[in-house]
């Protein structure tokens, strides 16, 4: 059973980000990773969070889970009074939780590690939220304002002492303007629907491609039009297109642009770290 000791309040008022501007509370290196749904961002950054030794964090999961809550109490997507009472009263965390990185440095990550379940209230949402359905409730649901203001509130303070591997649609743009490094990756609609299609496929489901693409196309419109924190390459982020790249190949120029940044340490260090 996963542990729960460790409760994530929405109506926490700590700002994570005005610690981070002061030097007396230096945190360690943040990953910035925005894009598209289908983009591959979300396998990618696992792969990446396994290679530097990072906490991964999914965002979009947290908006799909609190989506998915919503539905489940006959919340409607645009009643924001009840989506607020909503998110100060859900307990929402990860297991493995998110961690920060003892003073001695990190451990090597194992895949588990990496791939981090989500829970609300003690309720396993982690698959369930895989769905297209979700997908469009989620781009719904994650436009309200309080919504978002809740979300960002608690991806901070996940990632308040850096070594994180972020993923999301606001990441570099919103939630971690100040980021170490920001990387934007994107796609064709028509790419990013055939990896949707194949992967629900894979799960045994009836899908139309065709359907899927035009999902894509509207969430994209959606996301990238809202009014609170839409989906954005922030300017000082790298564009990487990952139409005909495979996982591997992505990941490699990610691990370039990193270690041009200055982060390139992070390996050398995790190699040093007592097991």
């Amino acid at each position: 059973m996963p542990d729960f000791s460790t409760k994530m309040n929405f109506n926490d008022k700590t700002n994570p980000k005005s610690k981070i501007q002061n030097p007396k509370f230096k945190r360690g290196p943040v990953i910035a990773i925005d894009g598209p749904a289908g983009s591959g961002k979300s396998t990618v950054s696992k792969l990446l969070a396994k290679e530097l030794g990072f906490t991964y964090i999914d965002t979009g999961a947290m908006y799909r889970a609190v989506a998915l809550r919503a539905y489940e109490l006959g919340i409607d997507s645009e009643n924001e009074g009840s989506l607020r009472d909503l998110c100060s009263k859900i307990n929402l965390c990860f297991a493995p939780l998110p961690v920060s990185p003892r003073k001695e440095g990190r451990k090597k990550q194992e895949v588990s590690d990496c791939t981090n379940k989500i829970f609300i209230d003690g309720n396993d949402y982690s698959e369930k939220i895989r769905t297209p359905f979700v997908g469009q409730l989620s781009s719904k649901v994650s436009s309200q304002k309080v919504v978002r203001d809740a979300m960002v509130r608690l991806q901070r303070l996940f990632a308040k002492k850096g070594f994180v591997v972020m993923e999301g649609r606001d990441i570099g743009t919103v939630v971690f303007p100040d980021a170490d490094v920001k990387l934007y990756l994107d796609a064709s609609p028509e790419v990013r629907g055939k990896r949707r299609y194949k992967e629900l496929k894979e799960k045994g489901e009836t899908v139309s491609l065709d359907k899927i693409i035009e999902e894509v196309r509207i969430r994209d419109q959606r996301d990238s039009t809202r009014q609170h924190a839409p989906l954005a390459m922030a300017k000082d982020a790298i564009y990487i297109d990952t139409s005909n790249m495979g996982l591997r190949e992505v990941l490699a120029v990610m691990m370039q642009v990193i270690k041009k940044e200055g982060v390139k340490e992070v390996r050398s260090q995790k190699s040093e770290v007592k097991s």
